[in-house]
């Protein structure tokens, strides 16, 4: 399910707080200045927790994580009570990939703050990170007990469930969802995927909504191509591919996937290949359109440069069984 936690990534809200009080304001002003603001206050001021848990919050914001884990560091060792300092260092933690550094201080966190629910919501997000989805489950049924109609809680567990297998559920807690804030695109998208995967009409209303809500949202054009092209209605699927080319033209799943219609529906083989070179300069590790290159150059009778895509894909992964496969049969 990576699809879904690209999404997830997009969702998650921030939510520590910065205290700045009988301070300069520096929420008004761009990053790089308001971290000048700080550096010449902190340096009068190096005791003062709340001026370098200030600091961090940009450094996060700005994805300076290694910064803002020395910063909080030093707030946390001035004041080691204050549950805000936690929640932004496993933020941080969770930014260089530390799951577990990053669960630890919310653990931190919620002693210090008991059923705080941004709290509890951040600790079901990193459970969700490292498929703990029980744990995950747990966190995240907390906050809804508490708060039925958080959107961001429910859409991680659908998440969960759909990790899970548990496809009712999941399509369940996304229709409500829909229903509770109609326009919270994440959830009509991921409605569309989950009928898409079953063939399902439905998967067009969905992503259709989805892609309403934002017409620049390749993911759900791309899925409703798959849909499209999963039922062989190769038209309507390469119009979307053409749609995602003209708002990203380095979508190479798209340019391989054009190649893919053009080689096995129109027979087309040299605008396969032209497709697929344009993926492979995107991506050239793609095996998947080194493989569908090859088998365009062997339907056109050039073994020796279908071996060698063969070939490439093989050196890529040694264990890509289709290349291997077609290799046998050119000998």
């Amino acid at each position: 399910m990576n699809r879904t936690r690209i999404i997830l990534l997009t969702l998650i809200l921030v939510v520590t707080t910065t205290a700045c009080h009988h301070r300069i304001d520096l929420s008004q002003l761009p990053p790089d200045e308001a971290l000048q603001q700080l550096d010449i206050q902190i340096r009068h001021n190096p005791k003062d927790p709340e001026l370098l848990y200030a600091r961090a919050k940009i450094y996060v914001d700005e994805r300076q994580a290694n910064n803002a884990i020395n910063d909080l560091g030093r707030a946390i060792s001035l004041n080691g009570k204050e549950a805000k300092y936690y929640a932004l260092m496993a933020d941080a933690q969770l930014m260089n990939g530390n799951i577990e550094q990053s669960y630890q201080n919310l653990n931190r966190a919620n002693e210090l703050t008991p059923n705080n629910t941004s709290i509890l919501l951040k600790m079901g997000e990193v459970a969700l990170y490292s498929n703990d989805y029980d744990r995950a489950i747990d966190h995240l049924s907390k906050v809804t007990a508490e708060e039925p109609d958080n959107i961001t809680a429910l859409f991680m567990k659908s998440i969960v469930y759909t990790e899970k297998g548990d496809t009712v559920n999941a399509v369940g807690l996304l229709r409500r969802i829909c229903d509770l804030n109609p326009e919270f695109g994440p959830a009509f998208e991921h409605l569309g995927v989950l009928y898409a995967n079953r063939l399902n009409p439905l998967a067009v209303e969905y992503l259709n909504t989805a892609i309403t809500l934002d017409p620049t949202n390749t993911h759900a054009l791309y899925a409703l191509a798959m849909y499209y092209q999963d039922r062989e209605e190769m038209s309507q699927a390469e119009e979307i591919y053409k749609r995602i080319l003209d708002i990203d033209d380095r979508n190479y799943d798209a340019w391989h996937n054009r190649g893919y219609i053009a080689m096995m529906y129109y027979n087309d083989y040299e605008l396969a290949i032209e497709y697929f070179d344009h993926a492979l300069t995107i991506a050239p590790n793609y095996t998947l359109a080194l493989f569908h290159r090859g088998l365009a150059h062997e339907l056109m009778g050039e073994r020796s440069l279908a071996r060698n895509d063969y070939q490439a894909a093989l050196d890529i992964d040694p264990n890509y069984q289709p290349a291997t496969d077609q290799l046998k049969k050119l000998k």
